[in-house]
């Protein structure tokens, strides 16, 4: 059966310590109440939680043997661009109650977006979900237009990567993409934007799709004819970690089974939601969405056109009142 679903990007070890009441000052130790190490990186995150739901996964990515064996573990098969000397890349995150640091070693990821192009010219899929901020936006550009072209859609999640914005070719990518995710700073960030500003047309101008994800808000959807919101489920999170991009598989499963619109976000906040109930961005990943969001998703399988199928109306959403810590998703 032809694969549906391609990520494509970074892979991180995380290694979590929660419950910290502070960061520490130079010279102190701090303890934290609770630990945990997981894999991460947005495009692991994305193809467990698409797989989860039936999605069938593969990910291009420079990945530890322990990865490796997690992602095989959870349905998805597994390019693994990286040399067997070579160090995978590990993140520590210093969780507080209501923001987080990060500390990352980047080893084999620093050269990774040299080895994709190779490895993705090898694989077939209905949709390909790219997870990374690229150096040489034109080329990627390129290749976005060249999947796009042969009948394969394409996403884009770039994380936090303020450089981004001011490297040549990165109006063509948004272009050449069927869909952008990013957070609400990450919106104003690649808009050239204050945060007290709306992004919105930039966004409607610059992309065909822009799914804007707005933690326990929920999430957004941008286009020249489309103007959608939907409320997030109500959940006591532990950690949230790897929320949005638990939100990216949630979505892309709704879009592949035919969802409309408003229930791909729908789909996204829940897989996201859930994803924020243990720590690290992989354990509470669920296995189903709710039999409302199952119905309309369609049947597991199913091989539909992507488009845009439901009335669209405006949203009007409140601006927050500042904006959070920029944080990888």
């Amino acid at each position: 059966m032809r694969l549906e679903l391609l990520t494509v990007g970074d892979a991180f070890h995380d290694l979590i310590f929660m419950g910290l009441a502070r960061l520490p000052r130079v010279g102190e130790e701090v303890h934290a109440a609770d630990f945990v190490a997981t894999i991460g990186g947005g495009a692991v995150i994305t193809a467990i939680a698409a797989a989860r739901l039936g999605v069938r996964t593969r990910i291009v990515s420079a990945l530890s043997a322990d990865a490796a064996r997690t992602l095989r573990g959870a349905a998805v098969s597994v390019v693994n661009v990286r040399r067997s000397a070579e160090p995978h890349a590990i993140t520590a995150a210093l969780s507080m109650p209501h923001d987080r640091s990060f500390v990352t070693f980047a080893g084999v990821n620093d050269r990774l977006q040299s080895r994709l192009p190779a490895a993705l010219a090898r694989q077939r899929a209905r949709h390909v979900h790219f997870a990374f901020a690229p150096v040489d936006c034109a080329r990627w550009a390129g290749i976005s237009e060249r999947l796009r072209a042969s009948g394969t859609t394409t996403s884009w999640d770039f994380g936090w990567s303020p450089p981004l914005r001011g490297r040549a070719g990165f109006a063509r990518l948004l272009r050449s993409a069927e869909f952008i995710f990013v957070n609400e700073i990450e919106a104003s960030l690649y808009a050239g934007l204050p945060p007290r500003r709306s992004p919105a047309d930039f966004w409607r101008r610059a992309a065909t799709n822009t799914i804007v994800k707005l933690g326990r808000r929920g999430s957004r959807w941008l286009s020249s004819q489309a103007d959608l919101h939907a409320a997030a489920p109500r959940v006591r999170s532990i950690d949230t970690t790897g929320a949005g991009d638990a939100f990216n598989g949630g979505f892309l499963y709704a879009l592949l089974r035919g969802a409309a619109p408003r229930n791909c976000l729908r789909a996204g906040n829940f897989v996201g939601a859930q994803s924020t109930l243990a720590a690290g961005g992989i354990t509470a990943l669920p296995r189903h969405l709710p039999a409302g969001l199952a119905g309309h998703a369609g049947q597991a399988g199913r091989t539909v056109p992507l488009r845009i199928s439901e009335p669209l109306r405006p949203a009007r959403l409140a601006r927050p009142a500042r904006p959070a810590r920029p944080t990888r998703p």
